[in-house]
């Protein structure tokens, strides 16, 4: 075997053959199993160099740092062995001296007895058996001689003063100790009377936390030691109190501030024993209340409150209680500022906790933990009326000069009512109805502002409603929350006075919403007027219109901003932190390239507004969305305000926003929408417990595990509505305003925008927009069945053969159908349905079930201006029928007939859907409360709770004149209305159809029901202070309760052929306008140029109309509006004109000749809007046989 000489010999240019060292810059390494620095997932070479060095330059760096550390642990042990020494020699020094004296008697000198005590103090441990030995005999030995009696007479203070404090540290920590692990070891009695001496001799070096912690083991204990003095143990707590009280009081006489030792008691006072469930089951609150100095208190708990979470919620619970006790012990008159603030901060820290609580025990579900009797009963008293009431008696009416105090005050009372309606949403009515009811200090004079004016003056002032005012922009930054720390440390105090005011803002809005429920329009365009004396409170506190025209302009802007800017006021989704495990694990040489971002639910992360919990932008946009269309409900009734005040238009590309609504509508359908459990919530009886109660069919009855499971589904639910929200706010903010604050847009933009949904819809479901077209293409399918869409419908039974036949369709009901009528003889009569027949049929479908029939039920009935809206009484009446029939509520065919009672309006609402979806218009005037449900069920947008049908005393006028003059009545009645003997019941009248043997013919009588307006509300009075929410809950029960599977029925079944969201895109009058056309004066010439001629009226090449129809358009332009009216719905059975214009009338207007005889009237054709004219030749005839039809109602037949 050979070797060549390199194989030997390593080339080197200095002539050395030693080896030289290899160094690999680029970290690469010829040992496939080698791993550097332990990092076995990475395949950098690179990055295993640096490891490699880094992991190096650690180790050299813990090699410098082990003789040091060595060192010190050295220095630390001789040190503790050193003292455990030296307390060995005190402890022998201290019993050689102690042994003296065989008896417990006491110290025979101040000397002896000052040398022990300071000797105690040093070595004695507060886990030694033998040391509490120690401790117990010297105390008892102390207490019982002379030198404690009158202070410490013969010595320096000085001298005494620090190891008494020692001693009293060391009785305290010796009770927690030992209380801790046993305490039927503890001297109680002997360490008790040690702690209460020393309390009254040096109060104020002790420790205040200490102290009372020890108080609290001892009241813990008591139980478990029978032979303990429990009066002892009060006497104790008491003593360093009064100690306190006493210093406090004689600092405040000579005018000095220092309190730290009193505020230092008194912080351990309240947060180590009033946190505890114990005190008040176990001691007497009502003497301990005597020896609190309140103020005190409130300032010890108010400097702990920035660490409340540091807390258990159930400790703050109770610290709430215990001060909310004190608070109504202490102010019996009027709260304080200091009061509010404070209560506000501690149910606001555990309101999450306390919410459930006191929801659940409010229903009094089983298996759910309640609040314990004595936490309940202080909750209960925060929103007891003279609580709220007199809130605003410590206000006064604000000037430019107190402007900032009277901001702060306002603040701290919007704050802590905020809080109390977000910890108990069931009794938000009765809040701000007793927050309604009170009143500021007017500067002079002895009269009360109104509290709905005087937070609006403190608003009117602020800088943030002047801001936003001016621009929407503005909202940008008033609402963004900072999420910079440097930033949000720099303007603390800016965001703090800015959070003050928007929480003010947040309560007037609260307040104003529900004074809009309970005033009717009279008194709301009544703030015009001087108020005085004699008026009503509520005519008093109504807003003059200035003041609302700019309230208006406030919610406008701040609305438009937090929908067009929302996702900037949010802020970009922040991404995760570079400093945690996630950062060093990364398999990623660039911590910034790939930033993970994790989905997760919009509710947990949205910030607090104004750090004010529960205010999350998404609960702003629902008030702010709900306030606006109240108010423009109001100016939609009675018009107060200038035309175009609504308006936005000038913050939209009008020239292109049709179009880029319509994209956004096609991309919302890219968003999967969340299955909703039920779609009873807006007919919910009672507002407040809309997420609680299911409805009438699907009532849940199970254990509370069960019950439990059905509210984490429901919760989880409401979180992908929230994502789903946060991703529309960014895709789709022009069609998240048109649906939730339409009035911002044109009424004509938005009705072209509503026929444009529709024709794409038409587009995307049958391919074509022609009628004919699809018909067409369906009879060559060979996989659709055209029969569901053709029906034989008898003309005396129309309504009935519609519903069997067409009500299975469902949303196919959208398609084109096919129609055929059979006369009363059986004859199938002529016509091809090129869309005239389908509209004869649905006008005809209309008339027979909005009308009164003796032989059914009515399903609707009309009011006193012949508005409809659906019978109240009907499910009960259907009932009573099938009582009257033998039948039972159980039995299958019981349920079977109330559930098609409810098909038959679903297939109503379908119908009347049917006719919008095609551009039928019908002559059918509905009630406007319950047009106001139809454009209200899709604006979901932001917060359905706050933007759905919402009943209210003006409403009710539509529906019954007499009830409404009669609780108008009620609330302006200026004496005591408990003379009526009124209580929170009511009685509804069910109309009973009872068959007489003689004539068969159908007798009809009334009974009534009565029904509770709230649980045990027969046996609770309607008084001057609660008639307003019992006026709201009549209201409530007959607009929404009473008719709620009816109306909600009517609605499921518009909601399948109509978008709810596109309903929500108009208010009631706006919608009766898309049933039944425009109100406005018939245009002549917009009606000549969209008609279509027939016969010898056909046009010629040179497009000279013929002349009688020459006469005809001059006749027309003759007549007043009203004649005009009768004439268009004469022939198309409307007498309004389309929205848009005759050329959106369907089918066209047209006119053909029917003979030349000059004594033949007029006929018409409705089913295809067709005039048969005769060939008249001079205008007053063709005038007075055209208005003889007219007012005839001759001539009508089907071609």
């Amino acid at each position: 075997m050979t070797m060549t000489v390199e194989s030997v010999m390593i080339p080197s240019f200095t002539g050395s053959s030693r080896p030289r060292r290899q160094v690999n810059l680029s970290g690469r390494t010829n040992n496939p199993f080698a791993t550097v620095g332990g990092n076995r997932s990475s395949n950098s070479p690179a990055q295993n160099a640096v490891v490699h060095a880094q992991h190096e330059r650690l180790q050299r760096q813990r090699e410098r740092e082990r003789p040091p550390a060595a060192i010190t642990i050295q220095r630390i042990w001789r040190g503790h062995r050193q003292r455990m020494v030296t307390k060995i020699r005190w402890r022998e020094e201290w019993d050689l001296e102690d042994s003296h004296s065989p008896t417990h008697g006491p110290y025979q000198t101040e000397n002896v007895c000052l040398r022990q005590l300071r000797l105690l103090v040093q070595f004695a441990s507060t886990r030694d058996e033998n040391d509490l030995r120690r401790l117990t005999r010297f105390a008892s030995r102390l207490l019982s001689g002379p030198f404690l009696k009158d202070g410490v007479p013969g010595q320096p203070s000085e001298a005494w003063t620090t190891p008494l404090a020692l001693l009293a540290r060391l009785a305290a920590r010796t009770i927690i100790d030992f209380g801790a692990w046993n305490p039927r070891l503890l001297p109680f009695e002997c360490l008790l009377d040690l702690l209460r001496t020393l309390a009254s001799i040096v109060p104020e070096h002790i420790v205040g936390w200490d102290y009372y912690k020890a108080m609290l083991i001892a009241v813990e204990s008591w139980p478990e030691l029978p032979s303990y003095d429990f009066p002892r143990l009060e006497s104790t707590v008491y003593a360093l109190l009064q100690s306190h009280n006493a210093i406090s009081k004689q600092r405040r006489a000579l005018g000095l501030d220092d309190k730290r030792s009193s505020l230092s008691a008194y912080i351990g006072f309240a947060w180590c024993l009033l946190t505890a469930s114990t005190v008040s089951s176990s001691m007497d609150l009502n003497s301990l209340s005597e020896h609190v100095d309140f103020q005190l208190l409130t300032e010890a708990v108010e400097v702990r409150t920035y660490d409340l979470f540091a807390y258990p919620p159930h400790n703050v619970m109770w610290l709430l209680s215990h001060y909310i006790y004190f608070g109504r012990r202490s102010l019996r008159d009027q709260p304080e500022a200091s009061y509010v603030r404070v209560t506000s901060k501690l149910i606001s820290s555990c309101a999450h906790r306390l919410g459930w609580e006191t929801h659940y025990s409010t229903l009094n579900n089983s298996g759910v933990e309640q609040l314990p009797d004595f936490v309940e009963q202080q909750l209960r008293s925060l929103i007891a009326q003279e609580s709220v009431t007199r809130l605003l008696g410590s206000l006064e009416e604000s000037s430019d000069s107190t402007k900032s105090n009277a901001m702060e005050q306002a603040s701290t009372l919007a704050t802590y009512v905020l809080t109390l309606l977000r910890v108990f949403p069931r009794r938000a009515d009765d809040i701000r109805m007793w927050l309604f009811m009170g009143g500021a200090k007017k500067r002079s004079g002895s009269e009360r502002l109104p509290a709905v004016k005087f937070f609006y003056e403190s608003i009117e002032r602020s800088t943030v409603f002047k801001s936003i005012s001016r621009e929407p922009r503005e909202s940008i930054n008033l609402l963004k929350p900072d999420l910079n720390p440097h930033a949000r440390h720099n303007s603390a105090s800016q965001a703090e006075y800015r959070g003050r005011e928007w929480r003010v803002i947040f309560l007037f809005m609260e307040l104003y919403k529900f004074v809009l429920m309970i005033m009717d329009d009279e008194e709301f365009l009544s703030g015009s007027v001087p108020a005085n004396e004699e008026q009503s409170w509520t005519r008093r506190s109504a807003l003059p219109t200035g003041q609302i025209a700019d309230l208006i302009n406030f919610l406008k802007n701040l609305a438009f901003s937090m929908y067009w800017d929302g996702p900037e006021i949010n802020g970009k989704q922040k991404e995760p932190s570079q400093d945690g495990l996630q950062h060093y694990f990364s398999t990623s040489t660039n911590a910034h390239s790939r930033p993970v971002v994790v989905r997760v639910p919009a509710r947990q992360f949205e910030p607090y507004l104004a750090d004010m919990p529960g205010m999350t932008l998404t609960h702003l946009k629902g008030i702010v969305t709900g306030l606006l269309r109240m108010l423009y409900e109001r100016d939609s009734r009675r018009k107060f305000l200038p035309t175009g005040h609504w308006l936005m238009t000038k913050y939209f590309e009008m020239d292109r926003f049709i179009a880029a609504v319509v994209e956004e509508e096609e991309a919302k359908k890219s968003i999967p929408d969340v299955d909703r459990q039920s779609e009873e919530a807006i007919d919910s009886p009672y507002e407040d417990e809309d997420d609680d109660n299911d409805d009438d069919e699907g009532r849940l009855i199970g254990t509370a595990r069960t019950r439990r499971l059905r509210h984490a589904e429901r919760l989880k639910e409401k979180q992908q509505q929230m994502a789903r929200k946060r991703d529309l706010d960014l895709i789709t903010p022009r069609l998240e305003i048109m649906q939730n604050m339409p009035f911002f847009i044109p009424f004509a933009t938005r009705v072209q925008i509503f026929r444009q949904f529709v024709r794409n819809e038409q587009r995307e479901r049958r391919g074509f927009e022609d009628p004919d077209d699809w018909r067409f293409a369906m009879m060559h399918a060979h996989t659709h069945d055209m029969s569901k869409h053709r029906a034989t419908v008898r003309r005396d039974s129309i309504f009935d053969d519609a519903y069997e036949q067409f009500y299975t369709l469902n949303e196919g009901l959208k398609e084109p159908i096919q129609i055929k009528f059979v006369d009363k003889f059986g004859t199938e009569e002529e016509g091809i349905d090129g869309g005239g027949v389908t509209k004869e049929f649905l006008t005809s479908v209309t008339t027979e079930a909005f009308g009164s029939n003796s032989e059914n039920l009515d399903l609707f009935i009309e009011n006193d201006q012949h508005l409809l809206f659906p019978n109240p009484s009907a499910v009960d009446e259907r009932r009573d029928l099938l009582t009257q029939a033998g039948l039972r509520e159980n039995d299958p065919e019981w349920t079977e007939n109330v559930r098609d009672l409810l098909r038959r309006y679903e297939f109503l609402g379908r119908i009347i859907g049917k006719c919008m979806y095609e551009g039928i218009l019908v002559d059918i005037p509905f009630a406007g409360f319950f047009l106001l449900k139809w454009a209200l069920t899709g604006g979901a947008g932001a917060a359905s709770r706050e933007t759905s049908y919402r009943a209210n005393l003006n409403d009710l006028r539509d529906l019954d004149e007499g009830l409404y003059q009669g609780l108008l009545q009620l609330k302006n009645y200026p004496g005591n209305v408990e003379d009526f003997a009124l209580n929170f019941t009511i009685e509804d009248a069910i109309e009973q159809r009872l068959r007489d043997p003689t004539t068969s013919a159908p007798n009809r009588n009334n009974r009534t029901v009565t029904r509770e307006l709230r649980p045990g509300g027969s046996s609770l009075s309607v008084t001057n202070e609660n008639r307003l929410v019992y006026i709201s809950l009549v209201a409530r029960h007959r607009l929404q309760f009473q008719p709620r599977l009816q109306t909600s029925a009517f609605l499921r079944g518009l909601g399948t052929i109509v978008s709810p969201s596109w309903l929500s895109m108009f208010n009631q009058s706006e919608l009766q306008t898309l049933i039944s056309g425009s109100r406005t004066s018939i245009d002549v010439a917009d009606l000549r140029r969209n008609t279509l001629y027939g016969g010898v009226y056909a046009l010629g090449d040179d497009g000279i109309e013929h002349p009688t129809i020459q006469l005809f358009w001059k006749a027309l332009e003759l007549m007043p509006d009203s004649e005009r009216r009768k004439v268009l719905k004469f022939v198309t059975s409307t007498p309004r004109a389309p929205l848009l214009g005759f050329d959106q009338l369907n089918p066209r207007f047209s006119i053909r000749d029917s003979g030349s005889d000059q004594s033949r009237l007029p006929t018409t054709s409705t089913c295809v809007n067709l005039l048969k004219l005769p060939v008249y030749r001079s205008l007053g005839v063709l005038k007075e046989r055209l208005l003889y039809s007219v007012n005839a109602g001759a001539g009508f037949n089907l071609s």
